[in-house]
């Protein structure tokens, strides 16, 4: 699976990452927090690709301001956990109307998704984490086949996501950091803001996760 970031103009908005399978073309566009013609014209400079889904790691403003721009350019199916889909309507519970007020353009999700689901992308699956903590719906998306964690904002290189806001949770947060720590291996880690990382990695130098074994 080829991976790459997309330049969304200001770093407020959340990491958008462009999945490509490579052999068919399908691609799936993970949390695009804002539309540009920049953005798309980026998008689909990555050769004859056919954008099928987008795919939110869970329903804040700066992972989703950008669906609707997206969807209407592309036809995309829009997934998002059931627990987070209200907020793809609500600029409330987005939180969009504390920091861009009438920015949000409400959209429907297409796809309501629950732990162990698996999205089909070309011959990739994209396997579904349910990782509440940061939100009631938040995920991770995991390419088993590339080791590679898509974390949103529940794993970060060296700490975790918030737990301070409405549906927020620290009860939930620390097992959701347990269940990734628990996987098999290695992976690398594609963050919501800031730089990569890799699980490894995390669990020896990650603060928060080096206190959960005290």
């Amino acid at each position: 699976m080829r991976i790459e970031l997309i330049p969304l103009g200001h770093e407020i908005f959340a990491n958008c990452y462009l999945l490509i399978d490579e052999k068919s073309g399908d691609s799936a566009l993970i949390d695009p927090g804002w539309y540009s013609k920049e953005a798309e014209k980026f998008v689909y400079s990555h050769g004859d690709i056919n954008l099928k889904y987008i795919l939110l790691t869970h329903g804040h403003f700066d992972h989703i301001l950008g669906v609707h721009g997206f969807k209407q350019v592309s036809g995309a199916a829009v997934a998002i956990h059931s627990a987070d889909a209200d907020k793809l309507t609500d600029p409330v519970k987005s939180l969009c109307e504390g920091h861009f007020p009438k920015s949000q353009t409400p959209v429907n999700a297409d796809i309501l998704l629950k732990d162990g689901d698996a999205v089909q992308l070309g011959d990739e699956k994209i396997k579904v984490m349910h990782t509440p903590g940061h939100t009631s719906g938040s995920v991770c998306f995991v390419l088993e086949n590339d080791r590679t964690i898509i974390s949103g904002d529940t794993l970060f290189c060296r700490t975790v996501g918030r737990t301070d806001f409405a549906d927020g949770s620290d009860e939930e947060m620390y097992k959701s950091i347990k269940k990734l720590i628990s996987l098999d291996g290695d992976y690398r880690v594609l963050p919501g803001h800031n730089r990569e990382t890799t699980l490894d990695s995390e669990r020896t130098r990650n603060i928060y996760i080096r206190r959960m074994g005290r």
